[in-house]
């Protein structure tokens, strides 16, 4: 097996800086001392740390992207609906600084609703709103605009993580979860045909 290229071993290590302590963590001499690499030969690679901040946030929509699609097919449209919202929280929990970088920070790249999702250019949300379309289709959920639904249920997932993150809830983990199956539920009760 062939090790890492430079530029691969270059986003592995910003993303485990970005894991451990937040973008701020980043920098281009903390990346080269963690493999072996001078800042300059870091730039060689990505032109600056936006861009390889950027390729790391790219990386984490991809990511959950692939988890996504993996349960996009078979089932009952509405429980893989609610398989797509219950990885956003896995991976909000277990990633909460590649988390915040991919979805609640701002970047200068970052998609804007509606113009880039209806493009199809959020590897993410073309999944729920896939979804959400096929369900539709099958008069399992109201007739809508499926972008618009999707966008609905990422802001109410959001929302509450967010919330969540932010210690406004007195519940721990598993009793989150709990309310935001419940919440989540209660949403989709509003939607469902």
């Amino acid at each position: 097996m062939n090790p890492p290229a430079t530029a691969e071993r270059i986003v592995q290590a910003a993303r485990a800086l970005l894991a451990r302590g937040g973008a701020q963590a980043v920098s281009m001499r903390r990346i080269g001392e963690a493999i072996g690499l001078t800042p300059m030969a870091v730039y060689r690679h990505f032109p600056n740390r936006e861009a390889l901040l950027q390729r790391v946030a790219d990386d984490s929509f991809d990511e959950i992207a692939r988890h996504w699609t993996a349960r996009k097919h078979g089932g009952d449209v509405i429980a893989r609906l609610r398989a797509t919202q219950r990885i956003y929280l896995d991976y909000a929990l277990a990633w909460p600084h590649l988390f915040d970088h991919a979805f609640s920070l701002r970047r200068e790249r970052a998609r804007r609703y509606p113009e880039d999702f209806r493009a199809r250019r959020s590897p993410t949300l073309n999944v729920v709103a896939d979804v959400v379309l096929e369900a539709q289709q099958a008069g399992r959920l109201k007739p809508g605009d499926a972008w618009d639904i999707a966008m609905t249920l990422w802001a109410h997932t959001h929302g509450l993580i967010a919330l969540y993150r932010a210690g406004r809830f007195s519940y721990d983990e598993r009793q989150f979860r709990e309310f935001y199956e419940a919440s989540l539920g209660r949403l989709l009760d509003g939607l469902v045909a």
